[in-house]
């Protein structure tokens, strides 16, 4: 009988994309052009000013258009031939879709999208980087990026828990561990999960000494990573 495939879950955040050349647009004190991100990612911020919005989320996507997969998002899609591998991701970029991985779980929302704001459900793939002031919906109204803006419910949430508690293995990649949510879901793993947290500022979790460290790059951890656990199966 075929031995059953291990289930690989990989929370993904910034850390991973800023490697391919995406800028978090946090670098220089968490300001864009001297404005904060709340002024610019938020409702408030959208029925104050849709230029100023639309333009940052331009910006953005437009760079998104010229950036590549690094080898850390290409490790990832190995692990699918041998392991159930999903990953849950804070990003809004698609580097892990370019880089081939099949099952991705969005926090965030997507950049390559937007949606109606009078019918959230009426999503749309963006093909260019642009999105203008007039653009509608089918039902005539603005459209807005599709993504979770601060002050906003997560609503894919309660799937990233249920993901997460089916871990056998969880790589933590590319995130600070003290933004929600990437903190509270590794509290969802199963006791016996292996974890692993990779990060250039991984330090031990004093609160959480059952998962291992690896203090580097995505790019440079995760091929080494992925090799081991393939090597490793039981």
């Amino acid at each position: 009988m075929m031995k059953k495939k291990k289930t690989i879950v990989v929370l993904s955040g910034a850390g991973i994309s800023a490697e391919s050349g995406i800028s978090t647009f946090r670098d220089a004190n968490g300001l864009w052009r001297n404005y904060r991100m709340e002024e610019v990612a938020s409702p408030i911020a959208w029925a104050n000013d849709m230029d100023l919005v639309l333009e940052f989320y331009n910006i953005r996507r437009k760079q998104l258009f010229e950036v590549e997969p690094n080898a850390g998002h290409q490790a990832l899609v190995d692990l699918e031939a041998y392991f159930n591998t999903q990953i849950v991701t804070q990003n809004v970029d698609d580097l892990h879709e370019q880089a081939g991985s099949s099952n991705i779980l969005h926090l965030h929302g997507e950049l390559k999208k937007v949606r109606s704001t009078e019918d959230e459900s009426l999503v749309y793939e963006m093909k260019q980087w642009e999105l203008k002031k007039g653009d509608l919906c089918e039902r005539g109204s603005q459209l807005r990026p599709h993504i979770v803006w601060f002050g906003e419910a997560v609503p894919a949430l309660s799937q990233a828990v249920e993901i997460v508690q089916q871990a056998d293995i969880l790589i933590i990649v590319g995130t600070s561990l003290v933004v929600y949510p990437a903190a509270s879901l590794m509290d969802y793993a199963p006791e016996d999960a292996q974890i692993y947290y990779v990060d250039p500022n991984a330090s031990q979790l004093s609160y959480n000494k059952r998962v291992k460290c690896i203090s580097e790059k995505a790019s440079l951890a995760l091929p080494l990573l992925v090799n081991e656990l393939i090597e490793n199966q039981e």
